[in-house]
């Protein structure tokens, strides 16, 4: 575990000072006199960067923030195939609200189909919805702010649009 997290017989937590300096409070981003907290270009990109694998370069993303610092997008997936475990669900509420912070919106594609392909729920499409939309609550009630995330459907994006993807 890195070095700001200790554990109290077992349970696993942010010292204090680590939280502070991460800009959250209840899993959103605190803001000082109704001003987000992130305010330059150098820090949005410390942010994102902690948290997003993919990056080019962090000379192109700080190009993209400073000619879209307020329209870009963010992209993840779920194969929603059970119950939600803690990293998938905290830390991903958290990280989440980090990068909605910076301006981004964050697009999650729910890979329904493929969980079917996959045999997950029985192969019930119905099921494996279901359980997405389980998911999705689980975020909301960790402390996911949803007001910049989509989550758009594998089953329904395809289906929209079969001719330009099959």
């Amino acid at each position: 575990w890195p070095a700001e997290w200790s554990s109290n017989e077992g349970n696993w937590h942010l010292d204090e000072e680590h939280f502070q300096k991460s800009g959250l409070q209840n899993g959103k981003m605190i803001e000082k006199d109704k001003e987000p907290l992130l305010t330059t270009i150098s820090e949005k990109v410390a942010v994102l960067r902690s948290v997003g694998e993919e990056c080019v370069t962090e000379s192109e993303l700080e190009k993209l923030l400073e000619k879209k610092e307020t329209c870009f997008r963010l992209y993840d997936g779920f194969e929603p195939s059970g119950r939600m475990h803690i990293a998938q669900g905290v830390f991903k509420a958290m990280n989440v609200n980090k990068c909605t912070a910076c301006g981004g919106t964050f697009v999650f594609w729910v890979a329904d189909w493929f969980a079917l392909m996959n045999d997950k729920m029985g192969g019930d499409l119905e099921k494996i919805k279901q359980v997405g939309k389980y998911l999705v609550e689980v975020w909301k009630a960790a402390g996911m702010v949803m007001d910049k995330v989509e989550f758009r459907w594998a089953s329904e994006e395809i289906t929209k649009k079969a001719n330009e993807y099959w």
